[in-house]
C-alpha cells in the first residue's frame, strides 16, 4: 500500500516530566497523518464535512518502539490498512526524520457516518472518494 507523508516537529507542550515525547501526542499525529492523508488524495475535511461525511474514532492502537524528544522532526507515515463499505482502518509510523529510526507504529479505526452519527454506505454517499480509496487498493 503506498503510504502518504507528513511531518511534524516536537514542541516542548508535547513532553513529559522526564523530556520524553509524552504518550498520547503520538495519537494526535495519527490524527494529523490521517488528515494530510485525505488533503493529498483530494478530500480535505473542510469538503467531507460538506457532504457530510464523518469518521468518528472507533479504535486506537499504539506500540511505543523507542522515545522522541523535545525539538525532533518526526515523519507520520499514514495509509489505509483494511476498509469495508462502512469501516476504515488506517495504519501509522513515525519516525525520527534525521535517523529514520523508527518510534512508534499504529492503527486506527473509523465509522463512516453521516453528521448524526448515522452509519453511511461510501459508494453510495460519496462515490468519488470510493473510488478514490479503492484505487489504492488495486494499485498493489
Amino acid at each position: 500500500m503506498k503510504k502518504f507523508y507528513s511531518e511534524a516537529r516536537v514542541i516542548f507542550g508535547d513532553t513529559d516530566a522526564m523530556g520524553i515525547v509524552y504518550h498520547n501526542s503520538y495519537i494526535r499525529w495519527f490524527e494529523q497523518g490521517r488528515t494530510e492523508f485525505l488533503r493529498q488524495i483530494g478530500y480535505p475535511y473542510s469538503v467531507l464535512e460538506k457532504i457530510p461525511f464523518w469518521l468518528p474514532v472507533t479504535f486506537v492502537h499504539c506500540d511505543y518502539k523507542s522515545p522522541a524528544f523535545y525539538d525532533d522532526v518526526l515523519e507520520i507515515a499514514a495509509w489505509p490498512e483494511k476498509m469495508t463499505y462502512v469501516t476504515i482502518e488506517m495504519a501509522y509510523e513515525i519516525r525520527r526524520k534525521e535517523t529514520g529510526e523508527l518510534l512508534v507504529t499504529g492503527s486506527t479505526g473509523h465509522a463512516m457516518t453521516d453528521d448524526k452519527l448515522k452509519p453511511v454506505r461510501l459508494a453510495k454517499l460519496c462515490p468519488e472518494l470510493f473510488g478514490a480509496l479503492k484505487a489504492l487498493y488495486d494499485e498493489e
